[in-house]
């Protein structure tokens, strides 16, 4: 091989290794900003980490919305029919914000099996429901069938 191929070799392999370098990079950047959503049978279940930022979804329970009197917090529970998840949340909910409707919260996992929501997300529409919450409450309802 003589000093021309050897050169050129040497490019390629500093593109490839660029090239490599950089889409490991991407990847990186975004499997740390993804948002995993869990329904509550798969944090019951154990599925759920504690370790970075996830979704949680399904419908308010009835009766399980308790406002604090001398703050924003709020707890109430959320469920898939056949799980119920707690949740802590502090600050000004959405106005569509109510029980028996349902809603995604963006938070963290405790040890204990709460949840504490950064951002809590309601429906926009009587007939809309977010996918995540209609998929999960469809697979706790035929669980509940067997």
């Amino acid at each position: 091989m003589n000093q021309k191929h050897k050169q050129r070799l040497g490019l390629v392999l500093l593109i490839v290794i660029g090239i490599g370098s950089a889409v490991a990079l991407a990847i990186a950047a975004f499997s740390e900003n993804m948002l995993y959503f869990f329904s509550p049978t798969q944090i019951m279940a154990g599925e759920a980490p504690t370790t970075r930022l996830i979704r949680v979804g399904g419908m308010v329970s009835k009766g399980s919305v308790k406002r604090a009197s001398d703050s924003l917090q709020v707890n109430f529970e959320v469920t898939d029919y056949a799980h119920t998840v707690s949740v802590q949340y502090t600050g000004i909910l959405p106005d569509l914000f109510r029980e028996e409707q349902g809603i995604v919260a963006i938070g963290w996992m405790q040890e204990d099996g709460s949840f504490i929501a950064d951002e809590v997300l309601a429906k926009h529409d009587e007939n809309y429901m977010p996918p995540e919450v209609a998929a999960a409450l469809k697979a706790a309802e035929s669980l509940d069938k067997k």
